[in-house]
């Protein structure tokens, strides 16, 4: 479907304004796509976001992992930097893979570089290990 142009409208989210943005984009071969029109924005950084969203679209990932031997079954965890919307499924499958022992401390690094995007996960929330009495 090389070269054909698509055009779409999306809700900007970058600040207060929530801009629907019209944007006109060109498919390329093997998945790729490349922004030639765009209009409806309010402020400088919806051209920005609309050409990453289209061109090369990252997301963060929030979620829970499982604790061995602590106060709570789960743990909350992110990613610390944003990773290719491709790659999503396969960070998630590793987390889901994944059984830590608590004791566990909010900004602990508990996987690096998962599916091989270049983020970590870490703790966002404390997990105490169990006592026992």
């Amino acid at each position: 479907m090389s070269g054909s142009t698509i055009k779409g409208e999306f809700l900007c989210v970058v600040c207060p304004n929530g801009c629907i943005l019209e944007a006109e984009y060109e498919e390329k071969g093997e998945g790729g796509r490349e922004l030639i029109f765009f209009a409806g924005n309010r402020c400088a950084r919806g051209e920005k976001w609309v050409r990453q969203e289209i061109e090369d679209p990252m997301r963060t990932i929030s979620s829970s992992i499982l604790v061995r031997g602590g106060d709570f079954p789960l743990a909350s965890v992110r990613t610390t930097a944003p990773i290719p919307l491709t790659k999503v499924r396969d960070v998630m499958d590793e987390i889901r893979k994944a059984a830590l022992d608590a004791p566990l401390y909010i900004g602990q690094v508990v996987l690096v570089n998962p599916a091989g995007a270049e983020t970590n996960i870490i703790v966002t929330r404390g997990v105490a290990a169990l006592r026992h009495r």
